[in-house]
């Protein structure tokens, strides 16, 4: 069995419709009427112990419904739900006793007190053993780099320390499981570099199985192997990374640069000639995957530039072209 189970899940919710103006809103005392919204859309995965997977879509895509789901805040329309072997919407309290959640936009923090009072009030929340709460405070302090504003109030922290205490808090009792919601949103650029680093170290060092939802590409390619891809509710892609860039990428770009003349282009199938102006062509390998050092070899060996420069797309290009239409079947 799986350690995460989702199996041909739905939610719906119900949104009135309120005709505008006085009349309407007294109107709709009386009688209202409804849209149901289908958030999740018959979605199905597993997800076996220790795996780190990037669970991604655009605004309004599903991503955070289906954290709640997994996390017993919201109950599933239709389906079945099984985390660690339990139903996390009818058994809440033992759910939450073996995950750990962070929402980027909401705070797990007591604004006006220091965040050490903080951790020593979830180790009474959770029943925290005085021997694990040691243990766990000393490495996540030491992990997370977390020293000098130990004793700071919330207030004070900077979003990225901020970030840092909620990972913390979330940890502190020993979750298998972490559901990161944006853990990244308005984070500096070094800040989201170490903050990948240490989820990565979590997962690594203590087998902790992440589902993580960001609108970065960069923390899905520096920290996921696996990704899930899905857009108003449904599940477009589910697999591993190498095989998302494989089949849906659009291929490896190469600049060549001539002097002064340059030689006829000689079409083949896997190379393609995508724009040819001012001693400069840009040309686009879609064959079979080969290492981007011997692709410039052939292509140097070929027509003799005076330049070459090679670009492998970003995951974050081949997402955009992957919503966009430019996906393959399969």
């Amino acid at each position: 069995m799986s350690l995460i189970e989702f199996e041909n899940v739905s939610k719906e919710f119900k949104i009135a419709n309120i005709e505008k103006g006085v009349l309407g809103t007294v109107k709709s005392l009386f009688h209202r009427e409804y849209t149901v919204k289908r958030a999740v859309d018959d979605i199905s995965f597993h997800i076996e112990r220790g795996e780190i997977v990037g669970y991604i879509g655009a605004n309004g895509a599903g991503k955070s419904t289906t954290i709640k789901l997994l996390s017993g805040i919201l109950y599933p329309s239709a389906g079945r739900i099984c985390v660690n072997g339990i139903s996390p919407y009818e058994k809440r309290k033992m759910n939450a006793l073996g995950i750990g959640v962070v929402f980027g936009q909401r705070s797990q923090l007591f604004w006006d007190l220091p965040f050490a009072d903080t951790l020593n009030l979830y180790k009474k929340m959770y029943r925290i053993p005085d021997a694990d709460f040691r243990k766990n405070y000393d490495y996540f302090i030491e992990l997370l780099d977390m020293k000098e504003f130990i004793k700071q109030p919330v207030r004070q922290l900077s979003l990225g320390q901020k970030m840092k205490a909620n990972i913390m808090v979330s940890m502190l009792h020993n979750p298998q499981i972490l559901y990161l919601d944006e853990p990244t949103i308005g984070l500096d650029v070094v800040t989201k570099r170490n903050l990948r680093a240490c989820i990565r170290q979590i997962n690594k060092e203590r087998n902790t199985t992440i589902i993580l939802t960001t609108h970065d590409m960069n923390d899905i390619e520096a920290v996921c192997s696996r990704i899930i891809l899905i857009d108003q509710g449904k599940k477009l892609f589910d697999g591993d990374m190498d095989h998302f860039r494989k089949n849906y990428a659009s291929g490896v770009e190469f600049l060549l640069e001539f002097s002064d003349t340059y030689p006829d282009w000689v079409p083949e199938d896997d190379f393609q000639l995508a724009e040819c102006s001012d001693l400069k062509w840009k040309i686009i390998y879609k064959g079979e995957t080969k290492a981007s050092s011997d692709l410039c070899i052939y292509l140097i060996n070929k027509y003799h530039p005076d330049n070459i420069w090679v670009s492998v797309p970003s995951i974050e290009n081949i997402v955009a072209d992957f919503y966009m239409g430019g996906a393959k079947n399969g």
